[in-house]
């Protein structure tokens, strides 16, 4: 029983690791395991690539993490063993032994990543592997992920060969003129960062023509200096992208340089941003009044590099800007399947609906946890759930210790792998906590969201049939995970107050469509009857609605609409926008 709990131990420390490894607590919707001790939570997922602003936190307890090496034995090593397989490093029985095949994929994988090929899983390998998105593709790769590449190359008019799944002379030429004409490193490889440039639209096509953006980083050596200022040497060096904790390569080993001769990085310049290279920008960004966040964007990249004014470790620091207002309130309706994100009107109070979205919430038995929680940032583009068959998720946003925002589920770490059950459950309970959307859905919130948002989980909303309706989900091609087709919004109807529709015969009730009930909702939602989405469908909230303004004027209350009503509701409406002002009194003369 002991050793059982010393191999559990050792496994929830394992997968605490990513990018010198950060990890966060999440809930796969099948009862993941335990992340954070401190947390004392059992249903937490491993996110793929790791928040930066938790890396200090977790170092401790990451350094105590055990190595995995030739004679090892354990879930630990099964977990390894199944990433090193999604990742195509590993073509063995997933046994949990390591063994030689295990340790010569380990050695390949540190191969492609330029680390000592020691054949050891020690914890840089471990937090490099658990944070990929993607392998490294190069001359003579093979599957479905090359296909993929070669599919996104002829998209983008690089290649023009056949889609066949090997990384030939052709595929490696049509990389190479990519790099090329997009100032990158021409080495005919598509790694990890390439191949998430690609598919986030962030390369420049075959066709289109090339900005100022892309500028390779001039060499450091070719300092200004601004006699004018403090003497501070200037870097003439462009922005090309944004750095965090978990980021490696040539651009972080520039920034390492330039912040140890600027004083703020005694660190060595490996060109991998980890816990000494965050804890410098983050002294960077608090002595120069910026959000210490620790992640270099391009506003702390023209402070290091291209500002003559940077105040100096050990100056009077810059005072801080005001913080700005959050922008965005989330309550999950857990009655209805819904998530609303509502932004902030002109008193500053959260009622403009920004966003509508069908989601999954825990299912009865396993709910999601009710009330308020204020989001800490947290997000990953992936998360895994080891302990239940490795089921991965997208755009991962933490709600709390135990539940997050996330995509539905995928049986891998590929785009195509959608689990589409997961999909077509959207609307319904579902999940064991965690809120899931549609990719594109969790994708927004992990793309606009942010620390100190607000989310409100809440049981017990009225339903609300036709916003479900409403936010109907588009059928799925099977192969690619995408919609089938992205139809063109119905151009709302032109709405006039005293352009009444004329119903005839018509009468209007429940499951009646048209431009008519679309007026009516319009015009019971000025009154205040109706308060939900305006969508020209006649559901139960439409027909609540009318019976509740034909008891208000002593009528029947049967929720249908006939012309007599229309005009009513009309004229009821043209009353309460242009009330008739009360006449003076006639002053009654005195006796």
């Amino acid at each position: 029983m002991k050793r059982l709990l010393v191999l559990l131990m050792a496994l929830s420390l394992l997968f605490s690791a990513c990018a010198f490894a950060e990890l966060e607590n999440g809930e796969d919707d099948s009862n993941p395991v335990p992340i954070e001790a401190d947390d004392g939570d059992d249903s937490d997922p491993q996110p793929v690539d790791m928040m930066e602003d938790e890396e200090l936190e977790v170092q401790e307890e990451i350094l105590q993490g055990r190595v995995l090496q030739f004679g090892d034995e354990g879930d630990d090593v099964l977990a390894l063993q199944t990433r090193l397989k999604d990742l195509k490093y590993y073509t063995g029985n997933l046994s949990g032994r390591y063994r030689e095949g295990t340790r010569k994929a380990v050695e390949t994988f540190q191969a492609d990543f330029e680390l000592d090929q020691t054949g050891i899983a020690d914890l840089r390998t471990l937090s490099i592997l658990f944070s990929l998105t993607h392998r490294p593709l190069r001359y003579g790769s093979s599957g479905e992920d090359v296909k993929e590449l070669q599919k996104q190359l002829t998209e983008l008019g690089y290649y023009k060969g056949k889609i066949s799944g090997n990384y030939l002379e052709a595929t490696r030429k049509a990389v190479e003129n990519l790099q090329k004409k997009n100032n990158l490193e021409v080495n005919g490889v598509a790694d990890a960062d390439l191949q998430d440039m690609i598919a986030d639209g962030r390369i420049l096509s075959k066709s289109d023509k090339p900005d100022d953006t892309n500028t390779p980083a001039p060499n450091l050596s070719n300092y200004l200096v601004d006699d004018n200022e403090n003497g501070v040497a200037v870097a003439d060096v462009a922005f090309e992208k944004k750095l965090k904790s978990g980021s490696s390569g040539k651009l972080v080993k520039t920034m390492q340089e330039r912040l140890t001769e600027l004083g703020y990085y005694e660190g060595p310049i490996s060109g991998n941003f980890q816990k000494y290279t965050t804890r410098a920008v983050k002294a960077v960004q608090t002595q120069n009044g910026l959000e210490s966040t620790g992640v270099v964007d391009e506003e702390t990249w023209n402070v290091i590099f291209n500002d003559a004014r940077i105040v100096m470790p050990g100056a009077t620091p810059k005072p801080t800007p005001e913080p700005t207002p959050v922008p965005f309130h989330i309550v999950v309706d857990v009655a209805n399947q819904v998530t609303s994100v509502y932004g902030r009107d002109e008193n500053g109070e959260y009622t403009v609906p920004v966003r509508q979205m069908l989601c999954s919430t825990g299912m009865k038995a396993t709910p999601s946890d009710v009330g308020d929680w204020v989001l800490n940032g947290r997000h990953s583009t992936w998360c895994i759930f080891p302990k239940w068959g490795n089921s991965y998720a997208r755009y991962w946003t933490r709600i709390n210790g135990s539940i997050a925002f996330h995509s539905p589920i995928y049986t891998a770490v590929s785009n195509s792998a959608m689990k589409i059950s997961s999909y077509k459950k959207l609307g319904q309970r579902a999940s064991h906590g965690c809120i899931r959307l549609a990719v594109w859905d969790a994708k927004w919130i992990y793309d606009n969201v942010g620390a100190g948002t607000v989310v409100s989980i809440v049981e017990g909303m009225d339903p609300d049939p036709e916003l479900r309706d409403a936010l109907k989900l588009p059928p799925l091609d099977t192969k690619y995970c995408t919609p089938i087709s992205t139809p063109v919004p119905t151009a709302e109807p032109e709405y006039s107050l005293d352009n009444v529709p004329q119903l005839g015969n018509r009468q209007l009730k429940e499951n009646s469509q048209g431009e008519d009930v679309y007026w009516l909702q319009k015009t019971l939602k000025d009154l205040g009857y109706y308060d939900t989405k305006v969508t020209g469908k006649m559901l139960k909230k439409t027909v609540k609605a009318v019976k509740a303004f034909q008891q208000d004027h002593g009528l029947r209350a049967n929720g249908g609409v006939n012309q007599e009503l229309m005009d009513l509701i009309a004229e009821t409406a043209r009353n309460a926008k242009n009330p008739q002002e009360t006449p003076a009194p006639i002053a009654t003369p005195e006796p």
